[in-house]
């Protein structure tokens, strides 16, 4: 039987069952994540296969293979063919479920077979597997175990994972239907597009220097500074972003009344921005970073935390909700220097929850907190940032997010995760999961290899996948373009604005590489 003839869904796999338990053969069953298939498995299931008439292997499905956010390395329909391509298996199903459970009670095998690693196991997941298979009359059978690798342990040892990744990348534009064609179609839709941006600003002031050597009066470093450039950070830098996307940004932030403050509002409403200033802050808070090389030495923040009073919060909602009507969207980024307060999300967030279709957040230090916002459409985390919020540095990625999101209400989030890319988290596509705390989640690698400097990244990826939620698009477009943005920001020192240009320039650079991958 040819290997695509194998793979069965589960209407079939249990006619199969049933038809196998009138003739009296014996149905012997494998379960697991096969994810390079190695003598190890072979020899398992050809074990498997010598204690009855039939064979069916299971395998775990993409969102449910827990070996770290790049795992697996094959996509379960590829593992689902290579197993099926083996001559002792008889049937193939990919399982959407978590663990088996389910899946024994339905297809109620005479054996279930597992590795020897599992003879002493007592994880909670493989105890429920094997009293569901005694629950049905099954026993549970150990293979030997005598060629023993490990599918980790290859993967780790690879030197290169890049056609991994681009393989990765393809299909999950592939699966959500991600063409350069639709892309540029959403992006068309930018223009004009009313965003209000609310947070800090933050000057982010960079030091090029040369290194000459170590100081005579003690063991530091010793630097000469060659020159130096000024981005316009924090909330600002967002804004800026979706300036340069076409929307038409207002920033709604915290300024003093200072000459170097009354300089920064003309030069970002000279970029294109509307500025809404609350007039509060002493000092304009400024970043100092000192480079060599290319290499960031150390970092000198300026600018004390100057959480906003009644009087003031009052002000500044008005202005949000003055600045919010008729927009599309509605951007928080919580630098965590005391503009954004939860008495304040509380005063405006339900008001702005009835007129405004998209309402993002983000958050960056340890003074701002994720869970003051509440029902918004997007979180956009870092998973540091979320695990600190929720002061849980051991549960799973999943488990974190479904915490996090079932605090706020929030209705879907971006995890990044630095180098390793990201995962969107939505809520399950069956019903029935929602009581389990089961989300629909989709992992999508970093799209540049190449790091300069990952400051701004974050506000490029929320920027813009603000953006595309605000022109109608689905967090799968909003993760992958953002992505792209994220992609050019981290190869440039400081925080550029992004353009419609630069995106498209680069968004079309990806689909041709997707196009010869496909071909």
């Amino acid at each position: 039987m040819a290997a695509n003839q194998k793979i069965c869904n589960l209407e079939r796999l249990t006619a199969i069952r049933r038809k196998a338990r009138e003739s009296g053969r014996v149905v012997v069953h494998c379960h697991g994540c096969f994810d390079i298939i190695h003598p190890g498995h072979i020899q398992h299931m050809q074990y498997a296969k010598s204690l009855g008439d039939e064979l069916v292997v299971t395998v775990s499905s993409d969102s449910h293979v827990s070996k770290g956010v790049d795992r697996p390395l094959i996509p379960d329909d590829l593992r689902a063919v290579s197993l099926a391509a083996l001559e002792c298996v008889d049937w193939v199903y990919v399982n959407s479920n978590p663990t088996a459970v389910e899946l024994l009670d339905q297809l109620q095998p005479d054996i279930y077979v597992k590795g020897k690693e599992y003879e002493q196991n007592h994880d909670p997941r493989f105890l429920a597997e094997r009293e569901m298979v005694a629950k049905h009359g099954g026993r549970v059978v150990f293979s030997s175990g005598d060629v023993v690798y490990s599918s980790t342990a290859l993967i780790h040892a690879l030197d290169g994972r890049e056609a991994f990744t681009d393989e990765k990348i393809l299909r999950f534009r592939e699966k959500f239907d991600l063409t350069g064609k639709s892309l540029g179609s959403l992006m068309q839709k930018f223009n004009g597009q009313k965003v209000v941006v609310v947070g800090d600003y933050i000057l982010d002031r960079y030091h090029f220097c040369d290194a000459t050597g170590i100081a005579g009066e003690g063991p530091m470093m010793a630097l000469r500074q060659l020159q130096s450039q000024d981005f316009d950070g924090g909330a600002a830098g967002i804004a800026l972003h979706l300036a340069g996307l076409g929307a038409n940004a207002t920033l709604v932030t915290g300024l003093g009344e200072d000459q170097e403050s009354h300089q920064t509002e003309m030069r970002l409403k000279a970029s294109g921005l509307a500025v809404e200033s609350s007039g509060h802050r002493r000092q304009l808070v400024t970043k100092s970073r000192y480079l060599a090389d290319q290499t960031k030495l150390f970092k000198v923040d300026q600018g004390a935390i100057d959480p906003i009073d009644s009087q003031v919060a009052a002000d500044v909602a008005e202005k949000i909700l003055a600045a919010a009507d008729g927009a599309t969207a509605v951007v928080f980024a919580d630098f965590g220097y005391g503009l954004i307060t939860e008495t304040l999300l509380e005063r405006i967030m339900p008001r702005l929850r009835k007129t405004v279709p998209i309402l993002t957040a983000d958050v960056s230090g340890r003074q701002s907190s994720l869970l003051w916002f509440k029902s918004v459409d997007l979180l956009c985390p870092t998973e540091r940032e979320m695990r600190e919020t929720l002061h849980d540095f051991s549960s799973g990625l999943g488990a974190a997010v479904w915490r996090l999101l079932s605090d706020t209400g929030a209705r879907q989030a971006i995890i990044t995760l630095g180098k390793q890319g990201l995962v969107t988290f939505s809520p399950p596509e069956r019903a029935d999961d929602a009581p389990l705390g089961r989300l629909a989640s989709e992992y999508l690698p970093a799209l540049s290899g190449r790091v300069v400097d990952p400051l701004g990244c974050g506000d490029a990826l929320l920027a813009t996948a603000s953006l595309v939620l605000a022109c109608g698009g689905s967090l799968h477009a909003a993760a992958y373009l953002g992505s792209v943005a994220a992609a050019i920001e981290i190869q440039q020192n400081g925080n550029h604005p992004l353009t419609s240009e630069k995106l498209a320039g680069a968004l079309n650079a990806h689909s041709a590489a997707a196009a010869r991958l496909a071909s």
